[in-house]
């Protein structure tokens, strides 16, 4: 077994097998895989496996259980390095992808979506302690940014190969979806193989860490779990089936998606680190409530399929600034307890992202606007929650209110 090599020796590496280098790496792999299923799910199901509201809304009740059992992690960690873990669950997330349209059933569907999401949750899990651990915080919010923007990349790759060749070469969802799983899974076997092990600087902590101190950077995790199941559930959804979407019309909105988030990334990591996490997410909940408010508008005034899309963009500008929320943690956070509670707030982000798609696919059925204005509402309150982000959080100062509940009575 190789030794591992320590953050501080691995200058000596060269470039391409530096720990950095791996985050961009991997960065650029996840998205083949996921991105590519993403953009044919709705239709696949709709056209192949003949779904509807409520079966779509328990597809992705089931597809959030590992995220939910994320805190496994830490039980995973005690015979793996994150590292290794990472890798591993990368090639899972390829594996699984690959065989989707070998199962056009709701039954096969919802198996192969649950291993393809273990992959998927345990390598964004392991993957945001280890950027979080091997960054200086100086540069988190810039290289973050840069990272984003890789993997804007790679999903703009997926999305206009895809859009390019479905209706030239008229090709079938099982070649798509082995070839898009194969290649991440090539990759991640690659890493595995060509990369040193590298050693963090502080050992983390191999046990169930939840402080009260975390307790904001807790509740936001909730509130953006909530949020996003909404629009990734149905916002492509309401696509396909109020407009009538096909595969390359939603993967061309794909396209226009990445190719903003592609350049505004790195500008966004840089406006945190200029800004502040407080101000940036402030930002981003303000455009989240006023577009799900519109999403809601084109079930209650009619409007049209050119306006839809627009917010579509808009929403993905947005969740972009969700990088704040990394690096507020990375300020506040004791360096030992990165990766276990990485681990627990994937789990808290996820505890509404179990129940919510399948209630919510019912709701749909009945009011679709119904949804949205839901998320209207989660995304302000989750407004309200970071007022209470200080102007420059560090341990000890973590809310606003924490100077004043430090104040002895008098």
């Amino acid at each position: 077994m190789r030794s591992p090599v320590r953050l501080s020796d691995a200058h000596a590496l060269p470039l391409w097998r530096r720990p950095m280098t791996l985050l961009f790496v991997m960065a650029v792999a996840m998205p083949i895989a996921f991105f590519a299923w993403n953009a044919l799910l709705n239709n696949f199901v709709i056209e192949v496996a003949g779904f509807d509201g409520a079966d779509i809304g328990l597809l992705h009740s089931v597809r959030e259980i590992p995220g939910f059992l994320a805190v496994g992690v830490i039980v995973v960690l005690l015979f793996m390095r994150e590292q290794v873990l990472g890798l591993i669950s990368l090639v899972l997330l390829g594996v699984a992808t690959a065989f989707t349209a070998w199962f056009p059933s709701l039954g096969g569907l919802l198996f192969l979506t649950l291993l393809s999401s273990i992959g998927f949750h345990y390598y964004e899990t392991v993957n945001q302690s280890l950027q979080l651990q091997w960054l200086p915080k100086e540069r988190a919010p810039q290289i973050l940014g840069w990272i984003l923007g890789a993997a804007s990349a790679s999903t703009l790759v997926v999305y206009v190969l895809i859009a390019l060749t479905w209706e030239t070469f008229d090709l079938s969802y099982n070649l798509v979806f082995m070839v898009a799983g194969g290649t991440t899974a090539a990759i991640a076997l690659f890493c595995l193989l060509a990369y040193p092990q590298f050693e963090s600087p502080h050992p983390q902590l191999k046990t169930f860490v939840l402080r009260r101190r975390y307790w904001l950077y807790y509740a936001l995790q909730f509130m953006a779990g909530a949020r996003r199941q909404i629009f990734m559930v149905f916002a492509g959804f309401m696509m396909v089936e109020h407009f009538g979407f096909e595969v390359h019309e939603l993967t061309g909105l794909y396209i226009i998606n990445l190719l903003i988030n592609m350049f505004a990334a790195p500008f966004i990591g840089r406006a945190v680190g200029r800004f502040g996490e407080r101000r940036i997410l402030m930002v981003e909940y303000t455009g989240l409530t006023l577009v799900f408010l519109m999403y809601g508008g084109v079930y209650w005034f009619g409007w049209g399929v050119v306006l839809a899309a627009s917010l579509y963009v808009i929403d993905h500008i947005f969740f972009a600034m969700a990088l704040a929320l990394k690096t507020y943690f990375q300020k506040i956070a004791d360096p030992a307890d990165i990766a276990p509670t990485a681990a627990v707030a994937f789990t808290i982000n996820h505890i509404a992202a179990v129940f919510l798609p399948a209630a919510l696919g019912l709701l749909w059925v009945v009011s679709p606007s119904a949804v949205f204005l839901l998320a209207a509402c989660m995304a302000a309150g989750s407004f309200g929650l970071a007022l209470l982000i200080p102007r420059d959080p560090c341990p000890g100062q973590e809310t606003v209110l924490a100077r004043l509940l430090a104040e002895p009575a008098e």
